[in-house]
């Protein structure tokens, strides 16, 4: 009869385990499967690339928020962290000055912005909603500059305020503060660059 029961439990734990896996198991960004099935296939040809390992691929993504008011009122910077935190999904990073500039009051050490650098799955999760929800809510918006890139293969975006992201409620915002969004790559030039931002969905403007 023990054995009975002992048998029926690890029976009903075997067939509950899977369902488990199923569940927790965390679902690949849409955009990352996109980049493997039919981006990377289609750049491999385009840019005649020899090996597959050589097509472009994204690299990180780092989102920066200066503020500027810190060097006066050190509590201004809370809200841009927790902005800063609740736009990319990780916890930000507090940048310092690296040097001392009497002109504008700062000191070396001193805070003055935040920082997040995305990588993986959350990297491809904000490209996707940057160029899908994010800079389709900008006003009058008409593409981005294609004149951005560093001559490395890395592309800067500068966003005006942070309104523009859904996950920024408007009525608790304080003040507008602009951000830097940087998108690194692999690519071996602009032009492989430009080519992967691209077809990953980047709304360059015509000219």
């Amino acid at each position: 009869m023990a054995k009975d029961k002992k048998a029926q439990k690890e029976a009903l734990q075997e067939q509950k385990a899977p369902e488990k896996a199923r569940h927790s198991a965390k679902e690949r960004p849409r955009l990352r499967s996109r980049f493997e099935k039919e981006v990377a296939p289609t750049l491999l040809k385009e840019l005649e690339l020899q090996n597959a390992m050589a097509v472009p691929r994204l690299h990180k993504i780092v989102v920066n928020m200066g503020v500027g008011e810190a060097t006066q009122n050190a509590k201004v910077l809370d809200p841009a962290v927790n902005e800063l935190g609740q736009i990319t999904g990780q916890r930000p990073v507090v940048t310092r000055a690296k040097k001392s500039i009497a002109a504008f009051k700062v000191r070396e050490g001193q805070s003055i912005g935040a920082m997040v650098t995305l990588r993986g799955d959350r990297m491809y999760e904000f490209f996707d909603r940057l160029v899908n929800i994010v800079l389709p809510r900008v006003r009058d918006f008409r593409g981005v500059s294609t004149k951005s890139f560093d001559g490395r293969g890395n592309y800067t975006l500068g966003l005006h305020d942070q309104l523009i992201f859904p996950e920024i409620d408007y009525a608790k915002v304080g003040n507008l503060k602009g951000m830097n969004v940087t998108i690194v790559t692999t690519a071996a030039n602009d032009n492989q660059a430009r080519s992967l931002l691209k077809h990953l969905g980047m709304p360059f403007r015509t000219q």
